[in-house]
């Protein structure tokens, strides 16, 4: 283990909605996974605003790069100094800053759409869509609320541009998670039309300053981000062993990591990522030639275009199903683990009918744009006559999972985007041969599960980390597939038939019951619960 003390090994970290994880990788061979870390944790729903404090971000990094330590440890070995180091996180939201560099207000995530005017009023005026959850359109709705805050705002950023500037002292941020907070232009930077169009609609905020002054500086994977400062050194560290030094890839969303990490990073491949959230990515060969408000147009992080169908809501609710049948089973006197639970309840949906038997899932514990909501009310229905037995109702939950995702690749598929091959990762597809086959079904395309992304985005920042460090003059899309991937094992399930079938007749039901989740959230208000563990499927 002389690569880890010999400063031979990349780190990379994502925080994530339900853990922050960080894997140490061989920097010369990135599938060769050295030690692992994670630490858990769960977003608050303060004053009506999804959030994490400042002090679960700090405490959180250290919690699972302490967690990481204690696996090299275990190893024998200690970890002083690192070739390269990357940070990732849930994309967009809002981090607004003063001069100082102090928070303005609390950190509004990805989950919180409270941003339709401001995003609708954006999407007229740039012609692009502009998603609720994007950084622009939080900042908007500040400026049409006339928040307080907007009076010492000197700099807005994201999640993972944040951390990458306290571990590094640089204000920058990589394409692919920059595009979530303004739209790119053609050469890589935020594009500079829609930058002017903006800065003369909001001069009276803005005060003589553009909107370029406000954002972090934009850097394609591989490009020079800093290195890990000693203060950010001791920050990750607190011990102290960590030395500074180690090169630092550009900071990177979830997306993006979910990209490298399935390899599909070059045009007319595509990849799922499905945890809290779930979103697809498509890499385009040429541009759309429609505005759609369920599309959002990002980048890979080279700075390719991707088309981005990102749905709120994914597996949390089906963690939840999970959590009350373990319950069952530890009240009964057969407590099994997490892993066997999951097993046992998709081993059962394969076993339902392929439409789900007339039971639907609803699994919206937030608002959904595609699906025109701004509220979630989780909701299981059926109808006297459907067939309500575990089999159907796990299945109807794995659709669930699907079901909006479904929508909007329906809109991509109109617009003629052609696709060659869609990767899957998220503990969702770690119970091999059920939510692939039922994805494919839902897709009607194949869908394959490869082993190198089974530590997921952490894995892709580590491999982006081993990319920036190792200076080997190669693209992207390159490194990846003649370094990275070369001979990887995977697993590809083609759709059949009956699944599509099923999926289609499901998917029609899912859209005519979205009546009744909007009944729901008129009927049923919140009752005032200030925090939600989202679960960690």
């Amino acid at each position: 283990m002389s690569v880890i003390s010999s400063g031979g090994a990349a780190l990379g970290i994502e925080l994530g909605s339900t853990r922050i994880k960080a894997c140490l990788v061989d920097a010369s061979y990135p599938t060769t996974v050295l030690a692992v870390g994670s630490h858990e944790w769960e977003n608050a729903l303060v004053d009506g605003v999804w959030t994490y404090s400042e002090d679960a971000i700090w405490s959180g990094l250290q919690a699972a790069y302490a967690d990481l330590v204690a696996d090299v440890r275990r190893q024998g070995a200690e970890l002083t100094e690192l070739a390269g180091i990357g940070v990732s996180a849930m994309m967009h939201g809002y981090l607004a800053f003063d001069a100082e560099g102090n928070l303005l207000v609390p950190f509004r995530t990805w989950r919180n759409t409270s941003t339709g005017a401001a995003a609708a009023e954006l999407t007229d005026l740039l012609g692009v869509n502009i998603p609720l959850r994007w950084s622009i359109a939080h900042l908007h709705q500040a400026v049409l609320d006339d928040e307080a805050h907007l009076a010492s705002l000197a700099k807005i950023n994201t999640l993972a541009g944040w951390v990458h500037e306290k571990l590094t002292g640089r204000f920058a941020l990589g394409v692919g998670d920059a595009s979530g907070m303004f739209p790119i232009g053609t050469d890589g930077g935020y594009d500079r039309g829609r930058i002017a169009a903006y800065d003369a609609h909001a001069a009276g905020f803005l005060a003589g300053r553009s909107l370029t002054d406000l954002l972090p500086a934009v850097l394609p994977a591989g490009a020079d981000a800093g290195t890990l400062t000693a203060a950010g050194a001791a920050l990750l560290d607190p011990a102290g062993t960590l030395r500074p030094g180690a090169v630092t890839a550009p900071a990177e969303g979830d997306a993006g990591t979910g990209m490298v990490a399935t390899n599909a990073v070059s045009p007319r491949t595509g990849n799922v990522s499905a945890g809290t959230s779930i979103f697809a990515m498509v890499v385009l060969e040429r541009p759309l030639e429609r505005v759609h408000t369920e599309i959002d147009l990002v980048t890979t992080p080279a700075g390719d275009p991707v088309a981005m169908v990102h749905c709120n809501n994914g597996a949390s609710e089906l963690a939840s199903f999970a959590s009350l049948f373990a319950r069952f089973a530890a009240a009964s006197g057969q407590s099994i683990s997490t892993d066997a639970v999951y097993e046992t309840l998709l081993r059962e949906a394969l076993e339902g009918a392929a439409d789900a038997g007339g039971v639907l899932a609803y699994n919206h514990l937030s608002g959904e744009p595609i699906a025109g909501l701004d509220e979630g009310r989780p909701l299981v229905v059926r109808t006297p006559d459907a067939d309500f037995s575990l089999a159907n109702v796990m299945r109807a939950q794995v659709y669930g999972v699907f079901a909006t995702l479904a929508i909007g690749m329906q809109t991509l598929a109109e617009e003629g985007v052609a696709l060659d091959a869609m990767f899957a990762h998220g503990g969702v597809f770690r119970t091999a041969g059920v939510a692939q086959r039922f994805l494919a079904g839902a897709l009607d395309a194949p869908v394959t599960v490869g082993d190198t992304a089974a530590e997921g985005g952490a894995w892709g920042m580590a491999v982006l980390a081993a990319f920036a460090a190792a200076e080997s003059g190669q693209d992207l899309a390159s490194y990846l597939t003649d370094h990275v991937f070369a001979g990887a094992a995977s697993v590809t399930a083609d759709p059949d038939p009956v699944d599509v079938a099923g999926f289609a007749d499901y998917l029609a039901r899912y859209r005519d019951g979205l009546a009744v989740e909007g009944a729901a959230i008129t009927a049923l208000p919140l009752r005032g619960i200030r925090s939600s563990n989202e679960g960690t499927a």
